[in-house]
């Protein structure tokens, strides 16, 4: 799988343990994204053929849904609910266990908008 972290989810540690699962991961700065809108990283993920990954649960909602109403295409959302608390909140290797356990489930993502949290 092909994964584009935007800002809010090019955490090092996460692109370093997802990289040694065998993903191809992309971040902001590969592209000089750093700082874009998410509309910016989202066009830059379906230009990579690339599911994205994003903490942005709100914005990227709206994006997909605009998306899947002009009949437009991209190759899967998977987001990463926060609430603001650390016994709750996802860590990097909780993030990479949950994309693990999703692909292993066969769940289908492209076009789709996953919450990573369900699959822990």
């Amino acid at each position: 799988m092909r994964l584009y972290l935007d800002d809010d989810s090019a955490n090092p540690v996460l692109v370093k343990l997802l990289r040694r699962e065998g993903y191809d991961v992309f971040i902001p700065a590969d592209f000089h994204l750093t700082g874009a809108k998410d509309p910016s990283h989202l066009r830059q993920a379906i230009h990579e053929q690339a599911v994205l990954l994003s903490h942005n649960y709100d914005d990227l909602k709206l994006l997909h849904d605009l998306l899947a109403e002009g009949l437009g295409r991209h190759w899967g959302i998977l987001i990463v609910r926060s609430d603001n608390d650390p016994t709750r909140d996802m860590q990097p290797p909780h993030i990479v266990r949950a994309i693990r356990n999703m692909t292993a489930a066969r769940v289908p993502v492209e076009n789709e908008y996953v919450i990573l949290n369900h699959w822990r």
